[in-house]
């Protein structure tokens, strides 16, 4: 699998970083970080390809790249508004048009709570498109007992979304 996972805004990249870090070794991963999202030089044990924001001609910027899957973690407001819109002015909203152009998947994490009315009308007007809009919930049924165990929840959501095998939480009956 080739997947590409943009880190937008300044919030809730730990959980961008998070989500790197727990994919499999096998996942071929291209990053494509902000401006405004922090430094994210160090992955432990994992290839990864990072791209700078704006970096409009990097390879994952082409459809002809073939990539299989991306997600935006974070999802800042701003990137969500301009995917809706069809703005693609930088890497990750560049990526994200490609997605929809190719009709690959395409999850979001918008980050802000609560929800504008407009924000809202944008993630429907995507979610009608075929694009997946998956904020950082917690399932409270996890019975997560820590931070780390609702981190683990939430990412091991967004894998199955993505369809990346994943043992990160305890799913429903097998307790």
């Amino acid at each position: 699998m080739k997947l590409v996972v943009a880190i937008t805004g300044a919030s809730g990249v730990g959980l961008g970083k998070k989500f790197i870090e727990y994919l499999p070794q096998e996942i071929e991963t291209h990053v494509v970080v902000s401006k405004h999202a922090l430094s994210v030089e160090s992955f432990e044990n994992k290839q990864i390809t990072l791209h700078q924001s704006d970096n409009i001609a990097a390879s994952v910027s082409s459809g002809s790249f073939k990539v299989d899957a991306t997600a935006i973690i974070p999802c800042s407001m701003n990137t969500l508004a301009k995917i809706a819109c069809g703005i693609s002015d930088n890497l990750a909203t560049r990526v994200a048009a490609v997605a929809l152009k190719e009709q690959k998947k395409l999850l979001l994490a918008p980050r802000e709570m609560p929800f504008s009315a407009i924000a809202l009308e944008n993630m429907r007007k995507l979610a009608a498109l075929g694009v997946i809009i998956a904020p950082p919930v917690l399932g409270y049924y996890s019975d997560s007992n820590s931070l780390e165990e609702m981190e683990r929840f939430i990412i091991g959501k967004w894998y199955d979304a993505l369809g990346i095998e994943n043992s990160l939480y305890t799913r429903w009956g097998n307790a």
